[in-house]
């Protein structure tokens, strides 16, 4: 048996795991190394080369930018801003029918440019938002879907957390993903305010309900949404200015967050250690995966599989927006049933090639790449943002179906910029300047 047939042999094999419910990192590590030692014929060989790319996946300096990013948005959530955010934002809006549902959206956009975890949206906004918005009159359906629809933005809005991923994987610029993720996430969200508004426009009934669970006491004052711009601003705007590496960023970041929580008596020793267990459990998670999706893309590239997929990529005639549409459609279905990491681990190695050969910039397939993904948690049977959702507000009877008939619009509506990304390069790369 030839190395090429091995390589499609692993990659099936890796496919058939994952589907039977074996964990992504275990599957892609241990058939890979599998792989590996059907090719050389030499267990020994195969254990090292299993150890080098586990080992050299996580020493780089690049890596560093994950714990410190994840310690910056817990510290960001354990602290209370998300409520002042929404608080100060939807004071403004509250006379404006649709308006509650329109600050959900504007504050998850800031809140995303300080955490980068769309669950972490998810579970704050879900405590926060949705007992004001059903308190003012808000369809439950509606108010719900709108916090599962725009925690996505999470992901998106940089600093995200699948970007750094996918920048790792492709061996790419965080800072030119980060720039290049503004675009789409403006743009996603100002769709989804444009949805909103019409929703009140032509659909009043659903914002003049029956009040049915508590809202929140706005005693807010205005000036707590200095610290949260301020921490964006000093992240993001030190990377853009050229005064911190991403990774830098993140650790200023980081040390930025927990500085304002304990100076606004938001936390103290406990949940000092609660943020710090909780970025280990998260980075551990995802340095395992990482290290599985590296001695799966090496043994993906000692096999010949990419080169064999790339030469039918671009004999095929499919072309780049064909392929970046197929792409798109098979890491969309993929998100029924696969978590958003793990698509992206699984896919990316196989594509990334493609896309080289086929000229796309790798801004733009990362971004595609992302809301393709991103798409995923919200439509069932396995949308991770939908599950957060329900489980957080289980106690006031919201049910699974509920969530998901409120988030299909929202799910909608970024297949629809998604397309248009597609379409339109310069969304996510007019600001990187290419």
């Amino acid at each position: 048996m030839d190395n090429l047939m091995i390589g499609y042999l692993s990659l099936a094999a890796i496919g058939l795991a994952i589907y039977a419910g074996m964990h992504v990192a275990i599957a892609l590590a241990g058939i890979s190394f599998l792989g590996m030692w059907a090719i050389t014929g030499k267990t020994a060989l195969a254990l090292n080369f299993v150890a080098l790319a586990g080992t050299d996946s996580i020493a780089e300096y690049t890596f560093g930018v994950v714990p410190l990013f994840v310690l910056m948005g817990l510290a960001v959530s354990e602290s209370g801003l998300g409520r002042d955010t929404f608080a100060i934002i939807a004071r403004s809006m509250q006379r404006w029918r649709g308006g509650l549902g329109v600050a959900t959206v504007l504050s998850n956009a800031v809140f995303a440019a300080i955490t980068g975890i769309s669950i972490a949206s998810a579970a704050v906004f879900s405590k926060v938002a949705v007992p004001q918005m059903v308190a003012a009159g808000t369809s439950r359906t509606v108010a719900v879907g709108t916090v599962a629809g725009s925690s996505v933005l999470g992901m998106l809005i940089p600093p995200s957390l699948l970007l750094i991923l996918f920048a790792i994987l492709t061996d790419s610029s965080v800072g030119d993903l980060f720039l290049g993720g503004i675009g789409p996430g403006l743009v996603l969200a100002l769709a989804f305010g444009v949805y909103l508004t019409l929703l009140g426009r032509f659909r009043p009934e659903l914002f003049d309900g029956p009040r049915t669970m508590g809202g929140l006491d706005d005693t807010t004052p205005t000036f707590l949404i200095v610290p949260v711009l301020g921490l964006a601003a000093l992240v993001l705007g030190g990377i853009y200015a050229g005064f911190f590496t991403p990774t830098e960023a993140g650790a200023v970041g980081a040390a930025a967050a927990l500085a304002l929580a304990f100076a606004m008596r938001r936390i103290g020793t406990s949940g000092a250690w609660r943020i710090a267990v909780q970025t280990g459990h998260i980075t551990a998670a995802v340095c395992f995966l990482i290290v599985g999706a590296s001695i799966y893309g090496r043994m993906l590239a000692f096999s010949g599989v990419p080169a064999s997929v790339t030469g039918w990529a671009v004999s095929s005639g499919i072309g780049p927006l064909g392929f970046l549409f197929l792409f798109a459609l098979i890491v969309a279905a993929m998100g029924t049933i696969l978590d958003s990491s793990s698509i992206m681990l699984v896919t990316v190695p196989l594509a990334f090639p493609i896309t080289q050969e086929l000229g796309i910039d790798v801004v733009h397939f990362g971004l595609v790449t992302v809301l393709a993904v991103e798409i995923g948690l919200l439509t069932p049977p396995l949308g991770l943002s939908v599950f957060v959702v329900q489980a957080t507000l289980r106690d006031q009877g919201v049910t699974l179906g509920e969530v998901f008939r409120g988030s299909a619009p929202f799910a909608l509506i970024m297949v629809v910029v998604l397309c248009a990304v597609i379409l339109v390069p310069g969304i996510a790369t007019g600001l990187v300047g290419r």
